[in-house]
């Protein structure tokens, strides 16, 4: 019999690798893509006008006027957010106060996760910053300026090479976030630069605040960790910040610029134009592809559209692996992360109370990755040939080729 075939890209950065995923001929296989999936990218030209028009702030250009230095914030790798197609816009307005050269300095924000490489910072700044600037990984155990405390009691502890620099500006992308609503905005610099306790008094509060629907994915309406991330921002001073709605090449559909909170609120309601997808309901099998980012990202797709007793499949061909080292991840057998040791989580619990089984797709899984909520795979192939004995002839499929860049729609005022 013929079979159905779902063409998708894994392993974002490290090779973008084209995949297909087949399946037999007489199951119903819905392929759901995002809203705006064939919508062209924004021209070079475009993302200059977008950056020299902020929103809610005064030109990059004013503000640096008169200043020496200027600091710029990006994301590491596990973000799909690509630096260097808003950088020529930043770095001219930068030029036009009198900033060049040795007084810009590059710093990867990376919060509780892994170190880059010189490797990673050419893929993501390119190679001619690397060469030409200074770029250096941020330490969030040392290195750090006290700059205040938040209404919250979260201190303000930020790197120091971004803490003394007269002009702090970020850049960052936009798509939803399991507590923080969404990325972007002031979290690019807070937890993305600040010290592991300032991290941890931000982050410890997060099951109790989703357990009262004051934080949570894809919400922003009354987000207590959201407002506490953007006190830290203005207290730290961050000048500018460049967020980018980009696709599924990370070309950037739209790209909003200016105060940290107001381009991110007019990049949010553009996100949810172009990002959202309608779910499948009731599938005997969800398939999510975690391209471009974290395994986490596309927990959303399950929960949305398998039915009880289904099954899960979370493809997540990354080279990379675990990234929450110092955060959530695992220094030995029975010692986790700080905040794994403060919320009581655990490996035993299905991260799909409905799935009847989860399987991980991904070639280069490790044995720690491993655990007995999920079965792990390193192969298609192998994951078809479970679902088939789980699901015999027949099966309502959901596949979403991109989750999680993709998001489900959200209620008004969510």
């Amino acid at each position: 019999m013929a079979e159905q075939t779902v063409r998708m890209k894994t392993n974002h950065w490290y090779g973008d690798d084209p995949i297909e995923i087949t399946f037999p001929e007489g199951w119903d296989v819905h392929t759901r893509l995002m809203a705006g999936h064939d919508l062209p990218p924004l021209t070079r030209e475009e993302i200059k006008e977008r950056i020299r028009s902020p929103i809610g702030s005064r030109r990059l250009s004013e503000i640096a006027e008169g200043k020496e230095s200027a600091v710029i914030v990006f994301s590491d790798l596990t973000r799909g957010d690509d630096p260097k197609e808003v950088l020529p816009g930043i770095l001219e307005e930068l030029r036009l106060a009198g900033i060049k050269g040795d007084g810009v300095t590059f710093i990867s924000g990376l919060g509780g996760h892994g170190t880059m490489t010189r490797l990673d910072w050419a893929m993501k700044l390119g190679e001619d910053i690397v060469t030409g600037y200074r770029v250096f990984n941020h330490n969030v155990y040392d290195h750090f300026e006290e700059m205040g405390v938040t209404p919250r009691g979260t201190p303000v502890e930020m790197n120091r090479e971004f803490a003394t620099a007269d002009v702090k500006i970020g850049i960052g992308g936009i798509i939803a976030h399991s507590f923080a609503g969404f990325g972007g905005g002031a979290k690019g610099v807070f937890p993305g630069v600040a010290s592991l306790r300032s991290i941890e008094a931000n982050h410890e509060r997060v099951d109790e605040e989703k357990a009262r629907g004051r934080a949570g994915y894809g919400v922003m309406a009354d987000n207590v960790i959201r407002f506490d991330m953007e006190d830290a921002a203005r207290i730290a001073g961050l000048d500018f910040k460049v967020d980018m709605v980009y696709n599924v090449d990370r070309r950037p559909l739209g790209v909003f610029a200016g105060d940290f909170v107001d381009e991110h609120r007019a990049g949010i309601v553009y996100a949810k134009e172009v990002l959202t997808t309608e779910p499948v309901r009731e599938a005997d099998i969800v398939v999510a592809n975690s391209y471009p980012g974290e395994i986490g990202k596309a927990a959303w797709a399950p929960k949305a559209s398998l039915r009880e007793g289904g099954t899960a499949v979370i493809i997540h061909n990354y080279v990379q692996g675990a990234v929450h080292h110092n955060v959530y991840g695992h220094f030995g057998k029975d010692y986790g992360g700080h905040l794994n040791r403060y919320s009581g989580r655990s490996s035993v619990d299905s991260p799909f109370p409905k799935a009847g089984k989860v399987i991980i797709v991904n070639r280069w899984h490790s044995k720690r990755d491993i655990n007995p909520a999920t079965t792990w795979v390193r192969e298609w192939p192998e994951a078809l040939e479970m679902l088939k004995g789980e699901h015999g002839a027949h099966a309502k499929v959901a596949v979403y080729p991109y989750c999680a860049l993709q998001m489900p729609p959200f209620p008004p005022g969510y």
